[in-house]
């Protein structure tokens, strides 16, 4: 094992924030009674918007980006966990606060890990990554609201994407009458095959009216601004909207008339250290309801040195489902024993 790692970090430079390849002693990871050795990562719109200066996401520099990681375990810690045991690592302020998942290995408290259920392969884990735990927490914020498959139908916002799109074939799996919205035509039949009943062009939101015809039993938003606004309007009386999305604006210019009117319930969904109980129950529904060859029809995998062009291709032209980064040359490779002199 080599006294350091190969890593893809973010610096402050004379053009702004920028990531780029470094190597890491592994002496300089972070404070954590843990090791793992990362064999995969995921490209997330928040890890572009880090990687190319669009916005303030990382705490401190340099830190390594990479919000999510799954790897095997080197240094159990107080996990419970074997030596060599598939873990993942997702809302933990990794690339935040934490050095991130963009690296050969990573030193976190032990409290961060979460077993890979065995139905999933690393690369699936890391497909699910920060977007499918996300996008399964929608739906069960959704389902404790009350909405079931026989209330009516589901809107999906920003299906083609990572979250949209893992919400999309969950929601589908579980019996609901899914409506995908998104804005690329050609991603009609992909959305089809995941289990969406329609597939409609991104929803004209210029009206003015504070109440539009009510379609939506419920609704998972991926997008936030003038989208989740329209959604309050258009959502039948006692839906719930799970929104988490902010790639169409952060803010919500809305009235009160859906809630007070129509009874309509606005659900925040965030992944930022669940507690032990929601992390169990959405693993428990991910098992349940995200089939594997639907996750592989989502996934894509790219090589590390493939991942400074992906992170820029997400904020500026947007991608389809999840990509995932393979960090680690094999999944198959067998952990080393860490020398304890680089805790």
């Amino acid at each position: 094992m080599s006294d350091d790692a190969a890593a893809y970090q973010l610096f402050d430079t004379p053009e702004g924030v920028r990531g780029r390849y470094t190597r890491v002693p592994l002496s300089e990871l972070g404070e954590g009674d843990a090791l793992l050795r990362v064999t995969h990562s995921s490209v997330n719109y928040k890890d572009g918007l880090a990687a190319t200066g669009r916005a303030t996401i990382a705490r401190s520099l340099p830190m390594i980006g990479g919000c999510c990681a799954v790897g095997v375990v080197l240094e159990p810690g107080q996990s419970g966990l074997e030596v060599g045991a598939p873990v993942s690592i997702v809302g933990a302020t990794l690339s935040e606060q934490h050095n991130g998942g963009y690296c050969e290995y990573l030193r976190v408290p032990s409290s961060w890990l979460t077993p890979v259920p065995p139905v999933f392969s690393l690369f699936d884990a890391a497909a699910i990554g920060t977007a499918g735990v996300t996008a399964a927490m929608a739906v069960l914020k959704l389902e404790q609201a009350g909405v079931n498959p026989a209330a009516g139908p589901v809107a999906v916002t920003g299906a083609s994407g990572g979250s949209g799109s893992i919400a999309v074939a969950i929601l589908a799996e579980r019996g609901y009458d899914v409506t995908a919205f998104t804005g690329r035509r050609e991603a009609a039949d992909y959305l089809v095959s995941l289990g969406a009943a329609r597939v409609e062009a991104r929803p004209d939101t210029s009206g003015k009216r504070p109440l539009e015809k009510g379609q939506w039993a419920g609704a998972v938003d991926t997008v936030g601004g003038s989208t989740l606004a329209w959604l309050t309007r258009t959502a039948a009386p006692g839906a719930s909207i799970a929104a988490f999305g902010n790639a169409g604006g952060n803010t919500l210019n809305a009235t009160v008339l859906p809630f007070i009117l129509r009874g309509i319930n606005l659900l925040g969904v965030t992944v930022t250290f669940p507690s032990d109980a929601v992390r169990t129950r959405t693993w428990n529904l991910l098992e349940e309801s995200l089939r594997p060859e639907a996750l592989h029809a989502i996934a894509s995998e790219i090589a590390f040195d493939e991942l400074d062009s992906a992170l820029a291709s997400i904020v500026e032209e947007g991608i389809r489902g999840r990509v995932v980064v393979r960090i680690a040359e094999r999944e198959a490779d067998a952990p080393a024993a860490p020398d304890p002199l680089l805790r």
